[in-house]
């Protein structure tokens, strides 16, 4: 299914979820929907819905590499040091695009560049 459907992370601005939603991405929202819910949850809920999962939390990263927990189809963390309100939308747009992005299974880190890592996703869990 393309573009893929993402769940944005408590911590992603409203800003770029109404702009990915303008832009014809189905995005399901933490801070609309289960504010206030832990990490492993989050998690969990990419896992089961297969969406990509947005965040500016470093911590998914240890969950899934670290711990061994399941991984999501893709893992989106925003490193932006300075950012506007409407930066993480704009950077996915593009990321999507990627051939990459289209085959799935990266854990990938967007900074000033863009690094990606194989999660090893395997559809269902790992």
């Amino acid at each position: 299914m393309w573009p893929p459907r993402v769940l944005a992370n408590e911590n992603l601005p409203a800003p770029s979820i109404r702009r990915l939603r303008a832009a014809g991405i189905e995005v399901a929202a933490i801070r609309e929907d289960s504010p206030g819910i832990d990490d492993v949850s989050v998690l969990a809920r990419a896992v089961a819905e297969q969406r990509w999962l947005l965040t500016f939390d470093m911590d998914y990263g240890e969950l899934i590499f670290r711990r061994g927990l399941a991984s999501p189809p893709a893992l989106v963390l925003f490193r932006l040091q300075r950012f506007g309100v409407e930066d993480a939308a704009v950077r996915l747009l593009q990321l999507i695009e990627s051939p990459e992005a289209r085959a799935g299974g990266y854990f990938i880190v967007q900074d000033e560049g863009v690094r990606w890592r194989p999660l090893g996703y395997v559809a269902g869990g790992r």
